[in-house]
């Protein structure tokens, strides 16, 4: 959708795709973009794809990105990383680290928030869910929260809570957003991308 022009739904630029799981599928892209008539080739030509390791490498690849979208003459629209907690999960481990994790978090996402600010564009950031281990008791399970505690979620602006539904049927729930009031709506996720899911 960041590719199409506007009269199609979408934001007519390129998207920067950092991915910190190695769950990037290009196949998946082709198929989608095929579903939509643009030539799959060129979807692909317009995505700058980097497999990311560690959260030192992510603030690497956010400077590497930045001036690319200063140095390119086309226009970028949107940054994905998927999934942002993922590094920092892996770099620090246990209690005793949390308060340096969040404190490298934190600078993470105020790049992300200076590059969306100065480059106009939007920023999608998958995150991991954990089982709260103090949130439930014997007899009910509880709910799964999402890693990175306060700091992601004050620099968030609007979070999507997804999760499995029916068959074939995915839920997004709006979890926190200034402007959007708490809702939820059934997908479905086919060939050509996502459609309304049918009841």
């Amino acid at each position: 959708m960041a590719q199409l022009p506007p009269n199609m739904g979408g934001a007519n630029g390129k998207v920067v795709y950092i991915d910190t799981e190695g769950t990037f599928r290009p196949e998946r892209l082709r198929q989608i973009a095929e579903s939509k008539g643009v030539s799959a080739d060129a979807a692909m030509d317009n995505i700058i794809y980097a497999r990311c390791y560690t959260s030192e490498h992510l603030v690497q690849l956010l400077v590497e990105a930045a001036s690319l979208m200063v140095s390119d003459e086309d226009r970028f629209a949107l940054v994905v990383v998927d999934s942002i907690m993922g590094v920092f999960r892996v770099d620090y481990s246990g209690r005793g680290e949390l308060s340096e994790r969040q404190q490298h978090l934190g600078r993470v996402m105020s790049k992300l928030q200076k590059m969306s600010e100065e480059f106009n564009v939007a920023v999608l950031l998958t995150n991991q869910v954990m089982a709260d281990p103090g949130g439930g008791c014997a007899f009910m399970p509880s709910h799964p929260k999402p890693v990175g505690g306060h700091i992601l979620a004050h620099y968030s602006t609007t979070r999507i809570f997804l999760r499995k539904g029916r068959a074939e049927q995915r839920v997004a729930k709006v979890f926190d957003s200034p402007w959007l009031p708490e809702a939820e709506c059934v997908f479905e996720i086919y060939g050509g991308g996502v459609r309304n899911g049918s009841d």
